[in-house]
């Protein structure tokens, strides 16, 4: 049986601005403690992986995934309205149940890794965020005919470099 979206979020995500404001604001709402935490000597005294950006990076980076993955989740929430297949149906439907998971995951991540200082459970979720990011991004492609591929692409690839990075501080500092 395919995943339904409750109405209201399936009614957010057809308003462009909501879909883009919404990840937005809970990327800004989630990274504003963050940028305390990466100056305290906990994060300071953390043994990096190899081809950690600098900090300055990930408040540019950020802000353009969120925006893109919002506006994919527009797209998807649109194609409802065209799409004829059942199959087609489905796949919209299950990945923008999978779009609000993803931003429940992406929410937490900072929270575990910086809030709680829990690498190891931070890597867990980024493994599953990366995972349903992924998944998402092949359901959604078909029906929208590879718009929400273009823009999501970028996400998944950062998505896999975050959890890399995360492994890599697992490693380095848990092991």
């Amino acid at each position: 049986m395919p995943l339904a979206i409750p109405t209201i979020l399936l009614e957010a995500v057809r308003n462009p601005v909501v879909a883009v404001g919404l990840p937005l604001t809970l990327g800004w709402a989630s990274g504003f403690p963050t940028a305390k935490v990466v100056r305290e000597p906990w994060y300071q005294n953390l043994n990096a992986p190899p081809g950690r950006p600098p900090r300055q990076v990930f408040p540019i980076v950020w802000p353009i995934l969120y925006a893109s993955m919002g506006y994919a989740a527009h797209v998807a929430a649109k194609s409802l309205e065209t799409t004829i297949t059942p199959s087609g149906r489905d796949a919209l439907n299950t990945g923008l149940v999978i779009y609000y998971g993803q931003l429940v995951l992406n929410f937490a991540w900072s929270s575990t890794f910086f809030g709680a200082k829990q690498i190891g459970f931070a890597l867990l979720d980024s493994a599953a965020l990366l995972g349903s990011v992924v998944y998402m991004t092949k359901l959604w492609d078909g029906p929208t005919r590879g718009q929400t591929t273009v823009l999501l692409a970028p996400y998944c690839l950062w998505a896999a470099f975050a959890t890399y990075l995360n492994g890599g501080y697992y490693y380095l500092n848990c092991m």
